[in-house]
């Protein structure tokens, strides 16, 4: 037996790779995107990148319909963009196995919201499973293409933030239940692929009679156990939080749930027969709790435990602090983790490119739509110069609804209107918004960040990088020559790092009477080496301590020591750079008004 210690991620690769997965597909999505960059490296497979999730669902059905074991990864809010098809999918049910793994992230760690996508198991009728470390994680991957193939469904497997990147022991022979199954390609079924409303009068109940069966198998599940102790209190959890019940009530009976929907509701009832308080502790939101509830069963769980942010041992032990039933005394100053008062808050790196284009646009006092990814930052000090952030793609498409409502209204509002989107998130679901923008006459100034990668999740490839996510040269999307595809006349390329260019252009456009599209290209500059000749420093004799570098946010410059004047009466506080980290966008040269700025001598 061979054991190596992977991260959730890394275990959801490699268990689906030997359960014999041929097909993957995703768009890259904190905290799932890992999953599929390891898949990517064993051979024999295919995995792409899609445009966005519900493209890769749509990839992913297509595939399991001919029978191949397929492999569908998402971060909780890009299930809502694949729910479409997902809905659906489970009347139609699929030939070969098809896995939807699902990343939840409790605490938005890189998220917009904390959604429970538990939810859309009991919304779709389809089995779930929830592994609480990197070796479930594993197991349960070939475990849900059975229950995929046998019940004819689609399988959820719902992860979490601190399931996918916590790591753990985890055993990497083969461990095949069953013989993979040999694909036999697509078989024409009608009434079972084809939706129309008649044929899918026929679908919905074998979906219920379905679920009645999954049901059964979840009260046989290994997956679902008892670990009977002290009867005093019985403890009903599942995910990341079965670990935490585990450190802080070792004494304490627990039920732990693997497979949770559907709910093994007889093993849970006379669980519950045996113990004297019975609590439930979840993330999020009571999902288990209320279908206690639902049983009629006396249960403890939200009343004490947060529905907000991501559980930890801390939280679970303040929890049942307060309900009383803690085995231990609780001290009066129990030490928070270090550095718990001092969150490190994210910041645009030293050189990025879209900082000169923000720091711009504040100095237009527009109204700015951003869209979602590393940008989304330059609402912070000092450069906070968007209004908003949704969704992806939805910065183009509330600018547009901003703008026409001021006409509309006959709102006296003299500010332009801009939306601002990257290029990945342009691809994913922008293109349809500037589309409606085209079609329906509207007058909002776009901008699109090609920064050549996507970014925000680590520097994964994307339409317009030429390559796919196994590295193979392709096609690159040329995206000036698509926006003029879809009718914009009005559309160039501008250099953020040109700032009186860049400002200039966005005054042109705010003149403008109709929709226009700026181009800004220059790659993130995490795809290059620090180049030592263009490295700035400032001349602490011409630097008169103005702040104006400072009001551009780079990480790089901060204020350097304090020093007196030649008569040693009036001090003041000049700019420093960071030479290490510096990569010479040569910014704050261009806003330094006392030319104390430049190229680094020699």
């Amino acid at each position: 037996m061979k054991n190596r210690i992977l991260s959730g991620n890394e275990a959801v690769a490699l268990g689906a790779y030997q359960a014999g997965v041929k097909v993957a597909s995703a768009y890259p999505g904190t905290p799932s995107t890992e999953i599929l960059q390891n898949f990517a490296t064993y051979e024999g497979v295919y995995a792409e990148w899609a445009p966005n999730e519900k493209v890769a669902l749509e990839v992913a059905i297509g595939s399991a319909m001919t029978g191949v074991r397929t492999l569908f990864t998402t971060k909780h809010v890009g299930l809502n963009v694949a729910a479409d098809p997902l809905m659906t999918l489970a009347y139609t049910g699929i030939t070969g196995g098809l896995l939807l793994v699902c990343a939840d992230d409790p605490g938005m760690h890189s998220s917009q919201n904390e959604q429970d996508n538990r939810y859309y198991a009991h919304f779709a009728k389809i089995p779930m499973l929830e592994p609480s470390d990197s070796q479930e994680a594993k197991e349960m991957v070939e475990a849900g293409l059975l229950l995929s193939e046998q019940y004819d469904t689609p399988a959820l497997l719902r992860m979490t933030t601190r399931v996918c990147h916590s790591k753990g022991i985890v055993n990497m022979d083969a461990a095949n239940q069953e013989p993979i199954p040999t694909a036999e390609g697509f078989q024409r079924d009608l009434k079972k692929f084809v939706m129309i409303p008649a044929f899918g009068k026929l679908r919905h109940p074998l979906v219920l009679e379905r679920e009645k069966k999954l049901a059964a198998v979840s009260e046989k599940s290994p997956f679902n156990r008892v670990e009977m102790n002290d009867t005093r209190i019985g403890i009903i959890t599942s995910g990341i939080a079965y670990q935490y019940v585990k450190e802080i009530m070792p004494e304490a009976s627990v039920l732990k749930l693997g497979m949770t929907f559907p709910l093994p509701t007889t093993m849970i009832q006379e669980f519950a027969a045996k113990v004297e308080r019975l609590f439930v502790v979840e993330e999020l939101e009571p999902y288990i709790e209320d279908e206690l509830r639902i049983l009629g069963l006396a249960v403890e769980g939200k009343a004490f435990f947060p529905k907000l942010d991501e559980l930890s041992p801390d939280a679970v032990t303040a929890g049942f602090a307060k309900a009383g039933a803690l085995p231990f005394d609780l001290p009066p100053d129990r030490e928070k983790a270090p550095g718990s008062e001092m969150p490190r808050p994210p910041l645009l790196c030293a050189g990025c490119p879209h900082r000169g284009l923000f720091y711009a646009l504040n100095k237009m006092k527009a109204i700015v739509h951003s869209d979602i990814g590393c940008y989304t930052l330059s609402v912070l000090p000092p450069l906070q110069s968007i209004d908003s952030t949704l969704c992806m793609g939805a910065s183009i498409s509330m600018a547009h609804g901003t703008a026409k409502a001021m006409v509309q209204a006959g709102i006296d509002d003299k500010r332009p209107v801009f939306a601002a989107i990257g290029d990945s998130t342009f691809f994913h679901s922008g293109i349809t918004s500037l589309l409606d923008v085209l079609y329906n006459k509207g007058n909002v100034n776009v901008i699109i960040m090609d920064n050549r990668i996507t970014a925000m999740t680590g520097g994964q490839q994307n339409p317009g990088t030429g390559k796919t996510l196994q590295m193979e040269e392709t096609v690159a999307v040329d995206i000036i020559e698509l926006v003029k595809a879809l009718g914009c006349t009005r559309v160039r390329e501008i250099d953020p790092f040109d700032l009186e260019g860049t400002i200039t252009a966005l005054k042109e456009e705010i003149d403008h009477d109709g929709p226009s599209v700026l181009v800004t290209k220059r790659p993130c500059i995490q795809l290059f080496r620090q180049d030592p000749k263009v490295v700035r420093m400032v001349d602490t004799n011409a630097c008169i301590g103005c702040k104006m570098c400072l009001k551009l946010g780079c990480p790089s410059i901060s204020q350097g020591d304090i020093i007196p004047d030649e008569k040693g009466k009036k001090e003041r506080r000049y700019s420093y750079i960071d030479a290490a980290t510096c990569y010479g966008c040569a910014l704050c040269e261009q806003v330094c008004k006392q030319n104390a700025i430049s190229v680094v001598a020699g």
